[in-house]
Protein backbone atom coordinates (compact mmCIF):
# COMPACT_ATOMS: atom_id res chain seq x y z
CA UNK A 1 0.00 0.00 0.00
CA UNK A 2 1.36 3.14 -0.85
CA UNK A 3 1.99 6.06 1.52
CA UNK A 4 -0.13 9.15 1.69
CA UNK A 5 2.92 11.25 0.92
CA UNK A 6 4.01 9.40 -1.84
CA UNK A 7 4.58 10.06 -5.37
CA UNK A 8 2.47 7.96 -7.00
CA UNK A 9 -0.23 8.89 -9.59
CA UNK A 10 -2.03 5.77 -8.26
CA UNK A 11 -1.95 5.15 -4.44
CA UNK A 12 -4.91 3.41 -1.59
CA UNK A 13 -4.59 4.96 1.17
CA UNK A 14 -7.30 5.14 4.43
CA UNK A 15 -8.58 8.61 4.09
CA UNK A 16 -9.21 10.93 1.54
CA UNK A 17 -9.80 14.47 2.81
CA UNK A 18 -11.21 17.02 0.40
CA UNK A 19 -9.86 20.65 1.32
CA UNK A 20 -7.09 22.17 3.22
CA UNK A 21 -8.81 24.86 5.36
CA UNK A 22 -9.81 24.74 9.13
CA UNK A 23 -11.71 21.41 8.78
CA UNK A 24 -9.32 19.54 6.25
CA UNK A 25 -5.98 20.63 8.39
CA UNK A 26 -7.73 18.97 11.51
CA UNK A 27 -9.15 16.63 10.24
CA UNK A 28 -5.25 15.38 8.42
CA UNK A 29 -3.55 15.85 12.09
CA UNK A 30 -6.31 13.97 14.23
CA UNK A 31 -6.62 11.49 11.66
CA UNK A 32 -2.98 10.80 11.39
CA UNK A 33 -2.55 10.67 15.29
CA UNK A 34 -5.55 7.84 15.44
CA UNK A 35 -3.17 5.85 12.49
CA UNK A 36 -5.00 6.32 9.71
CA UNK A 37 -3.09 6.94 6.45
CA UNK A 38 -4.47 10.14 4.96
CA UNK A 39 -4.15 12.76 1.54
CA UNK A 40 -5.71 15.92 1.77
CA UNK A 41 -6.65 17.67 -1.63
CA UNK A 42 -6.62 21.17 -2.13
CA UNK A 43 -7.89 23.07 -5.57
CA UNK A 44 -6.07 26.30 -4.20
CA UNK A 45 -2.72 26.93 -4.20
CA UNK A 46 -2.23 27.41 -0.23
CA UNK A 47 -3.84 26.49 2.88
CA UNK A 48 -6.74 28.42 4.58
CA UNK A 49 -10.06 27.36 2.84
CA UNK A 50 -11.64 30.61 3.59
CA UNK A 51 -8.65 32.44 4.37
CA UNK A 52 -6.83 31.90 1.59
CA UNK A 53 -9.70 32.32 -1.33
CA UNK A 54 -11.13 35.53 0.67
CA UNK A 55 -8.49 38.17 0.36
CA UNK A 56 -11.10 41.14 -0.61
CA UNK A 57 -9.98 44.55 0.71
CA UNK A 58 -11.61 44.73 4.78
CA UNK A 59 -11.69 40.59 4.68
CA UNK A 60 -11.99 39.82 8.04
CA UNK A 61 -13.78 36.80 10.49
CA UNK A 62 -16.43 37.90 12.13
CA UNK A 63 -16.05 35.84 14.97
CA UNK A 64 -13.12 36.89 18.26
CA UNK A 65 -9.90 35.66 17.16
CA UNK A 66 -9.33 34.10 20.57
CA UNK A 67 -12.24 31.92 19.65
CA UNK A 68 -11.89 31.43 15.75
CA UNK A 69 -8.67 29.02 16.77
CA UNK A 70 -8.06 25.58 17.46
CA UNK A 71 -9.00 24.22 20.57
CA UNK A 72 -7.02 20.69 20.16
CA UNK A 73 -3.15 22.15 21.31
CA UNK A 74 -2.57 23.90 24.09
CA UNK A 75 1.09 24.43 23.21
CA UNK A 76 -0.77 26.09 19.82
CA UNK A 77 -3.03 28.32 21.76
CA UNK A 78 -0.11 29.78 24.40
CA UNK A 79 2.72 30.09 21.36
CA UNK A 80 0.37 32.13 19.04
CA UNK A 81 -0.43 35.27 19.49
CA UNK A 82 -3.16 37.60 18.05
CA UNK A 83 -3.56 41.25 17.42
CA UNK A 84 -6.32 42.09 16.85
CA UNK A 85 -9.72 41.60 18.25
CA UNK A 86 -11.43 40.67 15.01
CA UNK A 87 -8.48 39.02 12.71
CA UNK A 88 -7.99 40.15 9.05
CA UNK A 89 -7.39 37.54 6.63
CA UNK A 90 -3.71 38.22 5.87
CA UNK A 91 -3.32 37.11 10.00
CA UNK A 92 -5.72 33.96 9.32
CA UNK A 93 -3.94 32.92 6.55
CA UNK A 94 -0.54 33.47 8.78
CA UNK A 95 -2.41 30.97 11.55
CA UNK A 96 -3.23 28.01 9.37
CA UNK A 97 -0.17 27.92 7.71
CA UNK A 98 1.80 28.15 11.21
CA UNK A 99 -0.37 25.12 11.85
CA UNK A 100 0.67 22.63 8.86
CA UNK A 101 4.08 23.56 9.33
CA UNK A 102 3.77 22.99 13.43
CA UNK A 103 2.45 20.02 12.82
CA UNK A 104 4.12 18.68 9.54
CA UNK A 105 0.94 18.24 7.05
CA UNK A 106 2.39 19.73 4.32
CA UNK A 107 3.71 16.56 3.46
CA UNK A 108 0.50 15.03 2.68
CA UNK A 109 -1.36 18.10 1.45
CA UNK A 110 -1.35 18.31 -2.39
CA UNK A 111 -2.27 21.72 -3.46
CA UNK A 112 -3.40 23.03 -6.65
CA UNK A 113 -5.71 19.89 -6.76
CA UNK A 114 -9.25 19.82 -7.94
CA UNK A 115 -11.26 16.89 -7.07
CA UNK A 116 -13.77 16.37 -9.44
CA UNK A 117 -15.00 12.71 -9.31
CA UNK A 118 -15.16 10.06 -6.53
CA UNK A 119 -16.82 6.73 -6.88
CA UNK A 120 -17.92 3.84 -4.63
CA UNK A 121 -16.90 0.74 -5.52
CA UNK A 122 -19.58 -1.69 -3.62
CA UNK A 123 -17.52 -4.84 -4.21
CA UNK A 124 -14.09 -3.55 -3.11
CA UNK A 125 -16.09 -1.07 -0.18
CA UNK A 126 -13.94 1.75 -1.26
CA UNK A 127 -13.55 4.92 -3.01
CA UNK A 128 -12.15 6.13 -5.95
CA UNK A 129 -11.13 9.82 -6.13
CA UNK A 130 -9.72 11.43 -9.38
CA UNK A 131 -8.44 14.54 -9.57
CA UNK A 132 -7.81 17.21 -12.75
CA UNK A 133 -4.35 16.99 -12.24
CA UNK A 134 -4.99 13.08 -13.39
CA UNK A 135 -4.72 11.43 -9.72
CA UNK A 136 -6.94 8.46 -9.28
CA UNK A 137 -6.23 7.54 -5.44
CA UNK A 138 -8.66 4.51 -3.55
CA UNK A 139 -9.33 5.05 0.13
CA UNK A 140 -11.53 3.28 2.74
CA UNK A 141 -12.87 6.87 3.82
CA UNK A 142 -13.99 9.91 1.90
CA UNK A 143 -14.35 13.01 3.98
CA UNK A 144 -15.48 16.47 2.49
CA UNK A 145 -13.94 19.37 4.27
CA UNK A 146 -14.97 21.67 1.45
CA UNK A 147 -16.79 24.24 3.65
CA UNK A 148 -20.01 25.87 3.41
CA UNK A 149 -19.40 28.83 2.08
CA UNK A 150 -16.94 27.83 -0.55
CA UNK A 151 -18.71 27.56 -4.08
CA UNK A 152 -18.36 30.59 -5.30
CA UNK A 153 -21.58 32.54 -6.88
CA UNK A 154 -21.58 34.87 -9.86
CA UNK A 155 -24.57 36.11 -11.28
CA UNK A 156 -25.35 35.48 -14.85
CA UNK A 157 -25.91 38.79 -16.25
CA UNK A 158 -26.23 39.87 -19.77
CA UNK A 159 -23.16 41.65 -21.43
CA UNK A 160 -20.38 40.62 -18.96
CA UNK A 161 -18.10 39.47 -21.54
CA UNK A 162 -18.36 42.90 -23.02
CA UNK A 163 -17.36 44.89 -20.42
CA UNK A 164 -13.86 46.59 -21.38
CA UNK A 165 -12.55 47.35 -17.83
CA UNK A 166 -11.33 44.65 -15.10
CA UNK A 167 -14.29 42.17 -13.70
CA UNK A 168 -13.40 41.10 -9.75
CA UNK A 169 -14.79 38.39 -7.43
CA UNK A 170 -14.70 39.13 -3.99
CA UNK A 171 -13.80 35.20 -3.11
CA UNK A 172 -11.35 35.25 -5.45
CA UNK A 173 -9.63 38.48 -5.08
CA UNK A 174 -5.76 38.46 -6.60
CA UNK A 175 -3.14 39.97 -3.89
CA UNK A 176 -1.59 43.22 -5.08
CA UNK A 177 -5.03 44.21 -7.17
CA UNK A 178 -5.24 47.86 -7.35
CA UNK A 179 -8.26 49.53 -8.17
CA UNK A 180 -7.25 53.05 -6.44
CA UNK A 181 -8.55 56.41 -8.18
CA UNK A 182 -10.87 54.16 -10.72
CA UNK A 183 -14.68 54.50 -10.81
CA UNK A 184 -15.76 51.08 -9.02
CA UNK A 185 -19.13 49.28 -9.39
CA UNK A 186 -19.91 46.99 -6.41
CA UNK A 187 -22.44 44.47 -6.78
CA UNK A 188 -23.80 42.73 -3.77
CA UNK A 189 -24.24 43.90 0.28
CA UNK A 190 -23.93 40.67 1.75
CA UNK A 191 -20.91 40.75 4.09
CA UNK A 192 -18.21 40.86 1.85
CA UNK A 193 -19.96 43.90 0.02
CA UNK A 194 -20.52 45.24 3.65
CA UNK A 195 -16.82 44.93 4.76
CA UNK A 196 -15.35 46.01 1.28
CA UNK A 197 -17.84 49.02 1.31
CA UNK A 198 -15.66 51.69 3.17
CA UNK A 199 -12.20 49.83 1.56
CA UNK A 200 -13.36 50.63 -1.48
CA UNK A 201 -14.69 54.24 -0.79
CA UNK A 202 -11.13 55.09 0.79
CA UNK A 203 -9.30 54.83 -2.98
CA UNK A 204 -12.33 55.19 -5.33
CA UNK A 205 -12.97 57.98 -7.63
CA UNK A 206 -16.45 57.21 -6.88
CA UNK A 207 -17.53 54.29 -5.60
CA UNK A 208 -21.38 52.39 -6.64
CA UNK A 209 -22.97 50.15 -4.57
CA UNK A 210 -25.88 48.14 -6.70
CA UNK A 211 -27.64 47.04 -3.67
CA UNK A 212 -30.64 44.41 -3.85
CA UNK A 213 -31.76 43.97 -0.42
CA UNK A 214 -30.62 46.47 2.60
CA UNK A 215 -28.59 44.50 5.09
CA UNK A 216 -28.86 44.27 9.10
CA UNK A 217 -25.20 44.78 9.93
CA UNK A 218 -24.01 45.82 13.56
CA UNK A 219 -20.12 47.82 14.32
CA UNK A 220 -17.85 45.45 15.18
CA UNK A 221 -16.05 47.50 17.33
CA UNK A 222 -12.95 46.02 16.39
CA UNK A 223 -9.02 46.84 17.21
CA UNK A 224 -5.52 45.94 18.73
CA UNK A 225 -6.68 42.88 21.59
CA UNK A 226 -6.03 44.21 24.77
CA UNK A 227 -2.79 41.76 25.91
CA UNK A 228 -4.25 41.22 29.67
CA UNK A 229 -7.04 39.76 27.79
CA UNK A 230 -4.91 37.34 25.65
CA UNK A 231 -3.18 36.07 28.94
CA UNK A 232 -6.76 35.85 30.30
CA UNK A 233 -7.72 33.17 27.36
CA UNK A 234 -4.37 31.79 27.78
CA UNK A 235 -4.04 30.55 31.53
CA UNK A 236 -8.23 29.65 31.31
CA UNK A 237 -7.59 28.08 28.04
CA UNK A 238 -8.60 24.85 28.85
CA UNK A 239 -11.94 25.67 30.81
CA UNK A 240 -12.97 27.84 27.67
CA UNK A 241 -12.53 25.69 25.37
CA UNK A 242 -14.55 23.37 27.24
CA UNK A 243 -17.45 26.16 27.74
CA UNK A 244 -17.14 26.82 23.64
CA UNK A 245 -19.15 23.57 23.48
CA UNK A 246 -21.60 24.22 25.96
CA UNK A 247 -22.51 27.88 24.63
CA UNK A 248 -25.13 28.07 21.47
CA UNK A 249 -23.13 29.45 18.74
CA UNK A 250 -19.19 28.58 20.36
CA UNK A 251 -18.39 31.57 20.91
CA UNK A 252 -18.33 32.11 25.34
CA UNK A 253 -18.10 35.88 24.87
CA UNK A 254 -15.65 35.80 27.93
CA UNK A 255 -12.91 38.07 25.13
CA UNK A 256 -15.67 40.87 25.72
CA UNK A 257 -16.00 41.06 21.91
CA UNK A 258 -19.80 40.72 20.56
CA UNK A 259 -20.54 38.91 17.69
CA UNK A 260 -24.50 38.33 18.41
CA UNK A 261 -25.77 40.09 21.63
CA UNK A 262 -27.42 37.73 23.66
CA UNK A 263 -31.26 38.62 24.44
CA UNK A 264 -31.91 40.96 27.44
CA UNK A 265 -34.65 39.43 29.96
CA UNK A 266 -37.04 41.98 29.07
CA UNK A 267 -39.98 41.48 25.99
CA UNK A 268 -40.21 44.72 23.73
CA UNK A 269 -43.40 44.11 23.23
CA UNK A 270 -43.69 44.91 27.31
CA UNK A 271 -41.34 48.03 26.92
CA UNK A 272 -42.65 51.84 26.66
CA UNK A 273 -41.17 53.85 24.10
CA UNK A 274 -39.26 55.60 26.35
CA UNK A 275 -37.61 52.40 27.36
CA UNK A 276 -36.62 51.76 23.52
CA UNK A 277 -35.16 55.36 23.35
CA UNK A 278 -33.40 54.47 26.64
CA UNK A 279 -31.88 51.15 25.06
CA UNK A 280 -30.82 53.02 22.09
CA UNK A 281 -29.25 55.80 23.73
CA UNK A 282 -27.32 53.08 25.68
CA UNK A 283 -26.42 50.94 22.82
CA UNK A 284 -26.76 52.22 19.90
CA UNK A 285 -27.13 49.67 16.87
CA UNK A 286 -27.32 46.62 19.33
CA UNK A 287 -30.64 47.94 20.68
CA UNK A 288 -32.65 46.01 18.22
CA UNK A 289 -30.75 42.53 19.61
CA UNK A 290 -31.17 43.26 23.33
CA UNK A 291 -34.94 41.39 23.83
CA UNK A 292 -36.27 38.51 24.84
CA UNK A 293 -39.07 37.71 22.25
CA UNK A 294 -37.82 39.35 18.92
CA UNK A 295 -36.81 36.06 18.02
CA UNK A 296 -40.13 34.54 17.63
CA UNK A 297 -42.45 37.09 17.69
CA UNK A 298 -42.79 38.97 14.23
CA UNK A 299 -44.39 41.74 16.01
CA UNK A 300 -41.79 42.05 18.67
CA UNK A 301 -39.06 41.90 15.85
CA UNK A 302 -41.02 44.21 13.45
CA UNK A 303 -40.24 46.94 16.89
CA UNK A 304 -36.70 46.03 16.79
CA UNK A 305 -36.28 47.16 13.24
CA UNK A 306 -37.53 50.57 14.22
CA UNK A 307 -34.88 50.63 16.32
CA UNK A 308 -32.31 49.41 13.71
CA UNK A 309 -33.67 51.78 11.09
CA UNK A 310 -33.86 54.90 13.50
CA UNK A 311 -30.40 54.37 14.16
CA UNK A 312 -29.53 54.50 10.47
CA UNK A 313 -31.32 57.80 10.45
CA UNK A 314 -29.06 58.73 12.91
CA UNK A 315 -26.40 57.87 11.43
CA UNK A 316 -26.62 58.63 7.45
CA UNK A 317 -27.12 61.94 6.47
CA UNK A 318 -29.38 62.25 3.60
CA UNK A 319 -32.85 60.98 3.89
CA UNK A 320 -33.15 59.48 0.60
CA UNK A 321 -30.32 57.61 1.45
CA UNK A 322 -30.99 56.43 4.57
CA UNK A 323 -34.35 55.16 3.28
CA UNK A 324 -32.54 52.78 0.64
CA UNK A 325 -30.75 51.60 3.08
CA UNK A 326 -33.14 50.30 5.99
CA UNK A 327 -34.16 46.85 5.58
CA UNK A 328 -37.60 46.46 5.43
CA UNK A 329 -40.40 43.55 4.52
CA UNK A 330 -38.06 40.75 6.48
CA UNK A 331 -36.98 40.48 9.89
CA UNK A 332 -33.98 40.73 12.16
CA UNK A 333 -32.22 37.34 12.09
CA UNK A 334 -33.54 35.40 9.47
CA UNK A 335 -30.31 35.88 7.64
CA UNK A 336 -26.64 36.02 8.99
CA UNK A 337 -25.78 38.63 11.71
CA UNK A 338 -22.96 40.91 9.67
CA UNK A 339 -20.94 42.92 11.71
CA UNK A 340 -19.28 45.77 10.42
CA UNK A 341 -16.60 48.48 10.49
CA UNK A 342 -18.44 52.35 9.55
CA UNK A 343 -20.50 50.68 6.82
CA UNK A 344 -23.35 53.12 7.36
CA UNK A 345 -21.35 56.29 7.85
CA UNK A 346 -19.05 55.64 4.70
CA UNK A 347 -22.60 56.57 2.69
CA UNK A 348 -22.22 60.09 3.58
CA UNK A 349 -18.74 60.51 1.31
CA UNK A 350 -19.26 62.44 -1.88
CA UNK A 351 -17.51 60.02 -3.83
CA UNK A 352 -20.04 57.00 -2.32
CA UNK A 353 -23.61 56.44 -4.31
CA UNK A 354 -26.01 53.86 -3.10
CA UNK A 355 -27.97 52.21 -6.43
CA UNK A 356 -31.34 51.05 -5.16
CA UNK A 357 -32.03 48.40 -7.50
CA UNK A 358 -35.71 48.23 -5.87
CA UNK A 359 -36.29 51.29 -7.59
CA UNK A 360 -34.70 49.90 -11.48
CA UNK A 361 -32.55 46.92 -11.90
CA UNK A 362 -29.46 45.91 -13.79
CA UNK A 363 -30.83 45.60 -17.33
CA UNK A 364 -27.23 44.53 -18.60
CA UNK A 365 -23.35 45.03 -18.68
CA UNK A 366 -22.24 47.24 -21.27
CA UNK A 367 -18.91 47.99 -22.54
CA UNK A 368 -18.30 50.47 -20.44
CA UNK A 369 -20.44 49.58 -17.03
CA UNK A 370 -23.80 48.90 -16.13
CA UNK A 371 -26.89 49.88 -17.57
CA UNK A 372 -29.96 49.44 -15.22
CA UNK A 373 -34.07 50.51 -15.21
CA UNK A 374 -32.79 53.92 -13.47
CA UNK A 375 -30.12 54.55 -16.02
CA UNK A 376 -26.32 53.96 -17.16
CA UNK A 377 -23.36 53.93 -14.85
CA UNK A 378 -19.92 54.16 -16.15
CA UNK A 379 -17.34 52.46 -14.74
CA UNK A 380 -13.80 51.07 -14.69
CA UNK A 381 -14.40 48.17 -12.12
CA UNK A 382 -17.18 45.80 -11.67
CA UNK A 383 -16.37 43.65 -8.42
CA UNK A 384 -18.90 40.65 -7.29
CA UNK A 385 -19.83 40.21 -4.02
CA UNK A 386 -22.61 38.05 -4.80
CA UNK A 387 -22.31 35.15 -2.20
CA UNK A 388 -22.14 31.34 -2.09
CA UNK A 389 -23.88 28.30 -3.34
CA UNK A 390 -24.01 27.49 0.42
CA UNK A 391 -23.57 24.06 2.14
CA UNK A 392 -24.05 21.73 -0.92
CA UNK A 393 -22.52 24.39 -3.60
CA UNK A 394 -18.72 22.76 -3.12
CA UNK A 395 -19.75 19.15 -2.56
CA UNK A 396 -22.32 19.30 -5.28
CA UNK A 397 -19.41 20.30 -7.88
CA UNK A 398 -17.86 17.33 -7.64
CA UNK A 399 -19.31 13.90 -9.37
CA UNK A 400 -19.74 12.07 -6.28
CA UNK A 401 -21.13 8.47 -6.96
CA UNK A 402 -22.41 5.84 -4.53
CA UNK A 403 -24.25 2.57 -4.36
CA UNK A 404 -25.41 1.32 -7.68
CA UNK A 405 -24.01 4.73 -9.52
CA UNK A 406 -26.45 6.84 -7.78
CA UNK A 407 -24.99 10.95 -7.91
CA UNK A 408 -24.97 13.01 -4.76
CA UNK A 409 -26.35 15.39 -6.33
CA UNK A 410 -29.65 13.70 -7.29
CA UNK A 411 -30.34 12.03 -4.03
CA UNK A 412 -29.77 16.08 -3.37
CA UNK A 413 -31.97 17.09 -5.79
CA UNK A 414 -35.46 17.93 -3.24
CA UNK A 415 -32.78 19.40 -0.70
CA UNK A 416 -30.06 17.83 1.11
CA UNK A 417 -30.55 14.77 3.61
CA UNK A 418 -28.54 13.41 5.96
CA UNK A 419 -27.86 12.07 9.49
CA UNK A 420 -26.25 14.65 11.87
CA UNK A 421 -25.19 16.27 8.52
CA UNK A 422 -22.36 14.04 8.25
CA UNK A 423 -23.59 11.08 6.10
CA UNK A 424 -25.99 10.39 3.41
CA UNK A 425 -28.04 7.00 3.02
CA UNK A 426 -26.71 5.40 -0.28
CA UNK A 427 -23.24 6.78 0.30
CA UNK A 428 -21.43 4.37 2.76
CA UNK A 429 -17.96 6.01 3.94
CA UNK A 430 -18.72 9.66 2.89
CA UNK A 431 -18.82 11.63 5.54
CA UNK A 432 -19.55 15.73 5.40
CA UNK A 433 -17.45 18.28 7.77
CA UNK A 434 -19.49 20.64 8.93
CA UNK A 435 -22.59 19.44 6.77
CA UNK A 436 -26.20 20.48 5.82
CA UNK A 437 -28.24 19.62 8.83
CA UNK A 438 -25.17 20.30 11.75
CA UNK A 439 -24.98 23.90 13.23
CA UNK A 440 -22.27 24.60 10.61
CA UNK A 441 -22.61 28.15 9.62
CA UNK A 442 -24.54 29.07 12.88
CA UNK A 443 -22.09 28.60 14.98
CA UNK A 444 -18.33 29.14 15.70
CA UNK A 445 -16.83 27.00 12.43
CA UNK A 446 -13.59 26.40 14.22
CA UNK A 447 -15.49 24.84 17.33
CA UNK A 448 -18.09 23.01 14.90
CA UNK A 449 -15.44 21.54 12.53
CA UNK A 450 -13.30 20.16 15.89
CA UNK A 451 -16.49 18.19 17.43
CA UNK A 452 -17.09 16.97 13.48
CA UNK A 453 -13.20 15.46 12.70
CA UNK A 454 -13.22 13.95 16.27
CA UNK A 455 -16.88 12.21 16.24
CA UNK A 456 -15.80 11.08 12.65
CA UNK A 457 -12.59 9.95 13.79
CA UNK A 458 -14.15 8.29 17.02
CA UNK A 459 -16.09 6.30 15.05
CA UNK A 460 -13.51 5.36 12.09
CA UNK A 461 -11.52 3.78 15.30
CA UNK A 462 -14.52 1.57 16.66
CA UNK A 463 -14.79 0.67 13.38
CA UNK A 464 -11.44 -0.57 13.00
CA UNK A 465 -11.48 -2.35 16.92
CA UNK A 466 -15.37 -3.86 15.57
CA UNK A 467 -13.64 -5.27 12.37
CA UNK A 468 -16.30 -3.08 10.30
CA UNK A 469 -15.98 -2.01 6.35
CA UNK A 470 -18.45 0.03 5.76
CA UNK A 471 -20.98 2.99 7.55
CA UNK A 472 -23.94 4.66 6.35
CA UNK A 473 -27.11 6.00 7.76
CA UNK A 474 -30.35 3.89 7.61
CA UNK A 475 -33.31 5.61 5.77
CA UNK A 476 -35.59 5.83 8.80
CA UNK A 477 -32.85 7.12 10.83
CA UNK A 478 -31.90 10.00 8.31
CA UNK A 479 -35.38 10.36 7.71
CA UNK A 480 -36.12 11.29 11.95
CA UNK A 481 -33.27 14.22 11.84
CA UNK A 482 -34.46 15.79 8.78
CA UNK A 483 -37.69 15.54 10.07
CA UNK A 484 -35.90 16.80 13.82
CA UNK A 485 -33.80 19.49 11.75
CA UNK A 486 -36.89 20.81 10.28
CA UNK A 487 -39.36 21.27 13.49
CA UNK A 488 -36.23 23.09 15.21
CA UNK A 489 -36.56 25.84 12.70
CA UNK A 490 -39.91 26.44 13.04
CA UNK A 491 -41.36 29.82 14.44
CA UNK A 492 -38.07 31.00 14.37
CA UNK A 493 -37.35 33.97 12.16
CA UNK A 494 -34.90 31.68 9.58
CA UNK A 495 -37.85 30.55 8.03
CA UNK A 496 -40.37 33.56 8.45
CA UNK A 497 -42.20 33.49 4.88
CA UNK A 498 -40.72 36.71 4.50
CA UNK A 499 -37.20 35.52 4.73
CA UNK A 500 -35.34 34.79 1.43
CA UNK A 501 -31.79 33.86 2.89
CA UNK A 502 -28.77 31.52 1.58
CA UNK A 503 -29.40 29.59 4.93
CA UNK A 504 -32.31 28.27 2.39
CA UNK A 505 -30.45 28.27 -0.62
CA UNK A 506 -32.96 31.09 -2.15
CA UNK A 507 -29.65 32.93 -3.51
CA UNK A 508 -28.99 30.13 -6.10
CA UNK A 509 -31.81 30.04 -9.04
CA UNK A 510 -33.58 26.92 -9.23
CA UNK A 511 -31.89 25.39 -5.57
CA UNK A 512 -34.93 24.11 -3.50
CA UNK A 513 -36.02 26.38 -0.73
CA UNK A 514 -34.73 23.57 2.32
CA UNK A 515 -33.64 25.53 5.42
CA UNK A 516 -30.15 23.83 5.79
CA UNK A 517 -27.97 24.15 8.97
CA UNK A 518 -29.50 22.64 12.23
CA UNK A 519 -30.71 25.98 14.31
CA UNK A 520 -31.28 24.26 18.00
CA UNK A 521 -27.33 25.02 18.75
CA UNK A 522 -24.27 23.75 19.29
CA UNK A 523 -24.67 22.16 23.11
CA UNK A 524 -28.10 20.47 21.62
CA UNK A 525 -26.30 19.16 18.53
CA UNK A 526 -23.21 17.26 20.45
CA UNK A 527 -25.64 16.12 23.03
CA UNK A 528 -27.41 14.07 20.01
CA UNK A 529 -24.66 13.46 18.32
CA UNK A 530 -22.61 11.76 21.62
CA UNK A 531 -25.94 10.22 22.16
CA UNK A 532 -25.72 8.21 18.69
CA UNK A 533 -22.31 7.14 19.42
CA UNK A 534 -22.84 6.33 23.09
CA UNK A 535 -25.28 3.76 21.94
CA UNK A 536 -23.34 1.96 19.05
CA UNK A 537 -24.10 4.63 16.38
CA UNK A 538 -27.48 4.14 16.63
CA UNK A 539 -28.97 4.88 13.08
CA UNK A 540 -26.17 3.77 10.99
CA UNK A 541 -25.45 0.51 9.01
CA UNK A 542 -22.43 -1.70 8.94
CA UNK A 543 -21.00 -4.38 7.19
Amino acid sequence: MATAGGSERTATIDVVVVGAGMAGLYALHHFRELGFSTIVFEAGGGVGGTWYWNRYPGARCDVPSLEYSYGFSKELEQEWEWTEVFPPQEELERYFNHVADRFDLRRDIRLNTRVTAATFDEDASTWTVETEAGDVVTSRFLVMATGPLSAPMRPDMPGLDTFKGRVFQTSQWEDGTDVSGMRIGLIGTGSSGVQTTPELAAVAEQLFVFQRTPTYTWPSRNGPLDPEVQAAWKRDCVENRRMQREVFAGVTGSTGAIIVALPGEKAILESTEDDRLAMLEEHGFDASRKWSDTATNPEANELACDLFREMIRRTVHDPDVVEKLSPRGYPIGCKRPVVDTNYFETFNRDNVTLVDLRRGGIERITETGIQTEQGHFDLDVIVFATGFDALTGAVGRIDIRGRDGAALRDAWSSGPRTLLGLQCAGFPNLFTVTGPGSPSVLVNMVVASEQHVEWIGALLAWMREHGLTTVEPTLDAQDAWVEHVNQAAEGTMWTAPSCNSWYLGANIPGKPRVFMPYVAGLPEYIKEADAVAANDYEGFAFS
